[in-house]
């Protein structure tokens, strides 16, 4: 009965300009600057959310927006990435987590469940991009406000991770 949400969990400054349309560029019009809200130092949560109470059950505080999917499974374990890298697995009941395995970049795909000859695998493509790897992909992009206001809010990242694209496959 819950829904599983990886969330942002960021404060932004929105300046607008004007500007034309260019094919294949972005088309925001504005200088944006993101940050985690005051007093925070977390910029996602991954949670829990009952629907038919209209709440938040459990939420997973995460050091940067949650971009990948959830997939929850029959046996009440909920599977989920970080821009960090981690694979986490979580109770689905409480939120608690139950095991992680660090990929060699950033989350923000699917993660997949299959079966083959009776065992039941999960996998995930890690491999940070888009708005958040931009700093790190374009390390010209210095100012907090390229980007689109990624490079500011994602400067940490390389840190904690690297670019690049592995499919990690685990049995269960």
């Amino acid at each position: 009965g819950l829904f599983y949400v990886p969330t942002n969990h960021v404060c932004m400054d929105y300046e607008p300009f004007e500007v034309e349309y260019v094919a294949g560029q972005p088309y925001v019009g504005a200088t944006l600057s993101m940050y985690p809200p005051e007093g925070d130092t977390h910029l996602g949560n991954f949670i829990a959310w009952d629907a038919r109470e209209g709440k938040i059950v459990w939420s997973n505080p995460e050091r940067f927006s949650v971009w990948s999917g959830a997939l929850a499974t029959a046996s009440d374990v909920v599977f989920y990435g970080t821009l960090e890298g981690y694979l986490k697995a979580v109770d689905a009941q409480s939120g608690r987590e139950l095991w992680r395995f660090k990929t060699p970049s950033g989350i923000i795909g699917n993660v997949n469940t299959y079966k083959h000859d009776n065992k039941q695998y999960i996998s995930v493509l890690s491999g940070v991009g888009g708005w958040a790897g931009i700093g790190m992909a374009i390390p010209s992009l210095e100012n907090d406000s390229d980007g689109l206001g990624a490079v500011g809010a994602y400067k940490a990242l390389s840190s904690w991770t690297n670019l690049g694209g592995v499919l990690s496959v685990f049995s269960l």
